[in-house]
């Protein structure tokens, strides 16, 4: 008889993204003429870089010559693309990461789940509330947690994220050895600074415990206080992880490409407390588990870091910042408190009410998709989660519908 993990039947409800497509789908069906604009899921509307596009080409005209194809590439990645990262991404501000200690992927998703198989299931878990679900689901699936239970999982250390502390939770209060953090925050919109980092790491660094940093929304930072890798704090590469990603940095979601950093001298211990390189049994699962990504798909990413990639990234970037002023002036012109749009694409309100209330509100007078914030977590009760995302029109559209349903 074959048996299930039954850890997944744990799992509260079905994803939050799926619950918000079977709602938006079923207005749709009723109202088949009926515009849409959709401010939910985050993912990008811009076309990629034309740098990206004209390497992408170049790259599978060699794929079509003999003398120049490429067949199975390093698990790890490409050299002349992780050599590119480590130069700009770390090394021009300070931070010491080198090529070797980076490892391509096709999404920052799946490292950020994919790696809490390398960590013993008896570990305790802490987790910023409001979250991303795949910290919290992934752990639920490998069996670290007890039931579902008033909106949280038994087991887990929950990190409350409120606006009385601006989004950035206090120190653990008790042993933990695992810690998910993610800034500019998803969904939250906040951001951290250098100060409030090094808190971090030092508590890291004084319990022997492991900081999983989530930097995929790092290239919309534009406060220089603000660090855009966790290496640029001392002491970090002894206990820190940190996840990138191309796709909103340069409109990779439907191509794939991300990174891991997982430096040489970060370590977790054995039963025995004995070191254990984090780095080699990630470089094992990865090479295992992952055939890499396309050659085609890194030249395209070895283009961000062009002289002409870095300035059309930042356009459109910009071009995101810009519809996040915009929806956070909108809201708190409505007399909504927000956080978030400044150095981040996410635009966190207080709804004033539950969450689905407000997002079924949205959705039928204004036909305009949000995101629900109890989806995050229970601390994500109350708010609602906007995203810049789309285009200028649609944003200036929605925010025009939003301001006649609402008021």
């Amino acid at each position: 008889m074959i048996l299930i993990n039954e850890n997944y039947l744990k799992l509260s409800s079905s994803y939050l993204f799926a619950d918000i497509a079977r709602r938006v789908q079923k207005i749709q069906s009723d109202n088949p003429d009926r515009d849409i604009i959709k401010l939910g899921i985050g993912d990008v509307t811009l076309p990629l870089p034309s740098v990206c596009i004209e390497a992408l080409h170049r790259a599978v005209d060699e794929l079509s010559d003999a003398a120049t194809f490429r067949g199975y590439g390093p698990e790890q990645g490409y050299g002349f693309l992780r050599e590119k990262i480590a130069a700009h991404d770390f090394q021009a501000r300070g931070a010491d990461v080198f090529a070797d200690e980076i490892f391509i992927s096709d999404g920052a998703k799946c490292d950020t789940g994919n790696i809490q198989e390398l960590f013993s299931t008896s570990i305790r878990v802490a987790l910023p509330d409001p979250v991303y679900p795949v910290y919290v689901d992934t752990n639920v699936m490998a069996g670290r947690t007890g039931s579902f239970s008033n909106g949280r999982y038994q087991g887990l250390v929950y990190l409350d994220s409120l606006p009385e502390n601006d989004f950035i939770p206090d120190l653990p209060r008790e042993q933990v050895d695992l810690i998910y953090l993610c800034y500019p925050n998803n969904p939250t919109g906040a951001g951290i600074s250098k100060k409030e980092l090094q808190k971090w790491v030092d508590y890291a660094l004084h319990h022997k415990a492991l900081i999983l940093f989530d930097a995929a929304y790092e290239a919309f930072i534009r406060d220089p206080e603000m660090p855009h890798s966790i290496f640029e704090i001392p002491g970090a590469r002894e206990i820190a992880v940190e996840f990138r990603s191309f796709s909103k940095t340069a409109g990779f979601t439907g191509t794939r490409c991300a990174y891991t950093v997982v430096p040489k001298d970060c370590k977790a211990y054995d039963r025995k407390g004995d070191k254990t390189s984090v780095q080699e049994l990630w470089n094992r699962r990865h090479s295992t588990k992952f055939n890499g990504v396309s050659y085609p798909v890194q030249r395209a990413a070895e283009a961000v870091y062009t002289e002409e990639g870095q300035a059309q990234v930042r356009n459109n970037i910009d071009y995101y910042l810009n519809n996040a002023g915009i929806i956070l002036k909108e809201m708190q012109n409505l007399g909504f408190v927000c956080s978030g749009g400044e150095n981040s694409p996410y635009i966190w309100v207080q709804s004033g009410s539950d969450s689905w209330s407000l997002f079924d509100e949205l959705l039928n007078k204004a036909g305009v998709v949000c995101t629900p914030g109890t989806g995050f977590g229970s601390c994500g009760e109350g708010f609602i989660r906007l995203s810049a995302f789309n285009s200028l029109e649609n944003i200036q559209e929605a925010m025009q519908r939003i301001k006649g349903a609402l008021s």
